[in-house]
Parts: C-alpha cells; sequence; structure tokens
C-alpha cells in the first residue's frame, strides 16, 4: 500500500499504547496518518509515530469529556477514530457481581460512547469522517467474559446507529471483531499453562490465532477511502473462528 495514503489526515486511536494500539499507531502512520494517540498513561504513548497525546480513563466522564474537547482544540476534529481501548478480567458468569459488571460495562461500552459522541458529531458537522470500533467475536457469539461481551453487542450496535443516522452527513462507522490476538496480553496464560496456544489450534479454522498486525490491516482497511462504500458492518478478523465449530467436524462427523 502506498505510505501516503492518508497523507494530510489526522487519526485519533484509544488505547494506543496498548498491543493492537501499538500495531494500529505504527500502520496508520507508515500510511501517512498524522497519529493522536491515547491512553490512561503518558508512559505507554512513548512510540516516536505518535504526534500528539491525550491521556484519560474511560471510566471517567469528566476525563473523557475534557480529552474530546482538548483534542478538538489543538489537533482539530479527527478525519479518522479509532475506538480500540477495552479492557476484560471477569471471564465467566460466577466471576459476575455488580461491581465487575458495572466496571465492564462503564469502560467497554459507556465510556467508549461518551467519548466517541462529540466527535462523531463534529465530524457530521464539518460533513465528513470514518469511524471504526474494535469489538470482539465475543459480541457475536459467547466465548466468555459475559460483562465484556455485553458492551461489546452495544458497541456493535452503536456503531450501526451511527452509520444510519450519520451516514448523510457524510459519516461512516463499521466495526472489526477480532477473536484472540497474540499479544503480551497472552502472556499471563501461557505462564500458566504453556499448552494452550496448541488447544486453540481445535477451535480456529487457520490453526492459530491471528497476529495484532492482522487485524490493524482490517481496522486501516475500513477506516480509508478503499472502504467508501461500506458502513454499518461487523467484520469478524477471528482466523476463521466464528464461520464454525471445527471440533465438531473433527470429533462428530470424523474429519
Amino acid at each position: 500500500m502506498s505510505n501516503t495514503e492518508f497523507q494530510g489526515k489526522t487519526v485519533v486511536i484509544t488505547g494506543a499504547g496498548g498491543g493492537l494500539g501499538s500495531a494500529l499507531v505504527a500502520l496508520f502512520a507508515e500510511r501517512g496518518a498524522r497519529v493522536v494517540g491515547c491512553d490512561q498513561s503518558l508512559d505507554t504513548l512513548s512510540s516516536e509515530a505518535i504526534a500528539s497525546r491525550h491521556v484519560f480513563d474511560l471510566t471517567r466522564r469528566e476525563e473523557m469529556e475534557a480529552a474530546a474537547s482538548a483534542i478538538v482544540a489543538r489537533d482539530g476534529v479527527p478525519d479518522i477514530l479509532i475506538n480500540n481501548a477495552g479492557w476484560t478480567r471477569a471471564e465467566t458468569l460466577a466471576a459476575l457481581n455488580a461491581a465487575t459488571i458495572e466496571r465492564e460495562l462503564d469502560l467497554n461500552l459507556t465510556g467508549v460512547m461518551t467519548f466517541a459522541d462529540p466527535l462523531t458529531k463534529a465530524m457530521a458537522q464539518r460533513g465528513s469522517g470514518s469511524v471504526v470500533f474494535v469489538s470482539s467475536v465475543n459480541a457475536i457469539a459467547h466465548f466468555g467474559n459475559p460483562a465484556y461481551a455485553a458492551a461489546k453487542a452495544g458497541i456493535n450496535a452503536y456503531a450501526k446507529a451511527l452509520a444510519v443516522e450519520l451516514g448523510r452527513s457524510g459519516v461512516r462507522a463499521n466495526v472489526v471483531c477480532p477473536g484472540s490476538i497474540r499479544t503480551a496480553a497472552w502472556d499471563h496464560r501461557l505462564e500458566k499453562n504453556p499448552e494452550v496456544l496448541g488447544k486453540l489450534k481445535r477451535l480456529y479454522p487457520l490453526g492459530r490465532i491471528v497476529e495484532a498486525r492482522e487485524v490493524a490491516e482490517a481496522v486501516v482497511f475500513l477506516a480509508s477511502p478503499r472502504a467508501s462504500g461500506i458502513t454499518g458492518v461487523v467484520m469478524p478478523v477471528d482466523a476463521g473462528l466464528t464461520a464454525g465449530f471445527l471440533p465438531f467436524i473433527d470429533d462428530i462427523l470424523g474429519g
């Protein structure tokens, strides 16, 4: 791809210091974008590819509102908004209680919408903009993390609302739903069970989980003019996980 694809364009990326966030920062910068990185601390935003940095917590409304205003004031209304930040620790129903439900919904749904709302409205007022949400396969089928899954399903619905209601104002909104991504976030699982990646191969038709760069490529495509006719789409990037249940073929039908 051309390294000038996003020349003159500003992209805001939340969770820019994480595993996928870092891949997104690198790829957008490679393609010529001016990257505005957002995360919870400046320490995570050390990449030289980030031109402007904003720090806030997605669970604190005042910080999000101030950050959105600061982005517009300092960096202008973004051409592209990538809502990537997210987090989960409640992996099963047994781990849920009122506090964990509230925390995960606040971060993964309420916070994302609160931050995106003023920026997408500013895009619509200008008459152009592209928004991509990083959701999850958990929003499509149940793979654990019930509160996180509910929040991500809400994000999918929100993206479609933006696509429908702001489309005539030149704003596109799409969703990428990754499966498991091979980032540092998997390290704690591998420490406990080094065989876990081998077990995952039975579930994924491609025989592996996806790399951060593969997910970033899908996000960048949907954000780009190459996807100018695409809006309201929910795209899995999951090595085939949601296409069907491979162990059923192996174990029941005999391969």
